[in-house]
């Protein structure tokens, strides 16, 4: 039985922690390989005994502290528990492994000329430092590990153009029965916002607020749905608030609930929120679209859950979306709030339209899974340890 261990410190938000909450429960039941996890101790609450798994709780506050305590830290660590192979998920790699390596790299931002030129937009230049710091680290960690794994082809080609490496693209997964399993229900307010929308054209957007994830282009796509919606009315439901300290990261929300109140869509826009992951599925089910018009992005859970939910998808076209969605969204350029509108109202005139595109989400998302995934990972690190040996 393989030993793998997981370095899952950076795991705080977003697709870190989709991933961390997927694959403990896949290693759990294999008889071929156990795994230690190296996480948060506010993340390792989350999760009970599972058979298999070990865990190492290690605080880890902010990017620079905990690169370089990982650096100190778990070579040490990896040796005393006699792990096979380590795999690094947090987009940097350990400069100097004891064991074969495996580094998982799933951050469009380092490689993203739209997100540097937004920062300077944005006159936030030390996000942008930063971002160009964490860069160099992110592509130097792909020459230190023995592989790099990134979880679609388009963002493995965008990497192999940047370091000159071979990348491996292995997807991420979707477990729809474990999405749809859990009957507690939304909290009392969360409800009731959703409720109060009974009957209007429903769109969803499921991210925390952050730059790269375009929430501007979105939001002034919104007064031209409402125009030419005939009088019906229309909610776009966002999970996250535009309120300062309410969401990951340091991204600041004043200017996009600005826009809100400079539009007059203050009743448009619903903010239910942060949902809770296995409770997202009644978010998905009360929507009519989902909409995303992030300009960066390396693989996108919430488009696997919104084809799985049966919504229609419009999305801006980027290739990663494309690659993901096929032909379960409608695509737009990623700065057009017209186009996106444009398209929005094409499914809501077409139900014919609007059901082809479910069909195929529904055969899309079943392309995803977790079980292969974690399958592909455990034959790359037998690989290198019989390389090794």
């Amino acid at each position: 039985m393989i030993h793998l261990f997981f370095n899952a410190l950076a795991a705080s938000a977003g697709a870190g922690l989709t991933y961390v909450r997927n694959i403990i429960p896949e290693i759990s039941v294999r008889k071929d390989a156990r795994a230690t996890i190296a996480l948060a101790p506010d993340l390792r609450r989350e999760f009970a005994n599972p058979t298999n798994v070990t865990f190492i709780e290690l605080a880890a506050s902010g990017t620079a502290s905990r690169f370089w305590r990982e650096q100190r830290v778990l070579p040490k660590i990896i040796r005393q528990v006699a792990a096979d192979v380590l795999i690094s998920t947090g987009n940097f790699a350990l400069r100097k492994s004891p064991v074969p390596q495996i580094l998982l790299s799933g951050n469009s931002l380092y490689t993203s000329a739209d997100f540097y030129r937004d920062l300077r937009v944005r006159h936030n230049y030390g996000e942008w430092f930063d971002t160009r710091i964490k860069a160099i680290f992110a592509r130097r960690s792909v020459h230190w590990a023995n592989i790099t794994v990134s979880p679609s082809q388009s963002f493995a080609d965008v990497l192999s153009d940047w370091t000159g490496h071979e990348i491996t693209s292995i997807y991420h997964g979707f477990n729809k029965e474990a999405f749809f399993q859990d009957t507690t229900p939304l909290p009392p307010d969360v409800q009731w916002k959703i409720n109060s929308a009974n009957g209007t054209l429903k769109l969803l957007f499921v991210s925390h607020y952050n730059y790269y994830r375009n929430f501007e282009t979105l939001l002034r796509a919104v007064p031209l749905i409402r125009e030419r919606l005939s009088g019906r009315k229309v909610r776009l439901f966002l999970t996250c608030k535009f309120k300062s300290g309410q969401n990951p990261g340091s991204y600041r929300t004043e200017a996009a609930s600005a826009l809100v109140r400079k539009l007059g869509i203050e009743e448009e826009v619903v903010e239910l929120g942060a949902i809770p992951y296995r409770r997202l599925h009644y978010v998905y089910r009360a929507a009519d679209i989902y909409v995303t018009p992030a300009y960066a992005e390396t693989f996108a859970h919430p488009l696997v859950e919104a084809m799985a939910s049966g919504l229609p998808i419009v999305a801006s076209d980027i290739a990663v979306h494309r690659e993901i969605c096929g032909g379960s969204a409608l695509f737009f350029d990623r700065f057009s709030p017209v186009v996106l509108g444009e398209q929005v109202l094409k499914i809501v005139s077409s139900q014919n339209l609007a059901q082809e595109l479910k069909n195929f989400g529904g055969v899309r998302s079943a392309d995803f899974s977790w079980r292969e995934h974690i399958d592909k990972i455990v034959g790359i690190a037998q690989a290198l340890c019989a390389q090794r040996n």
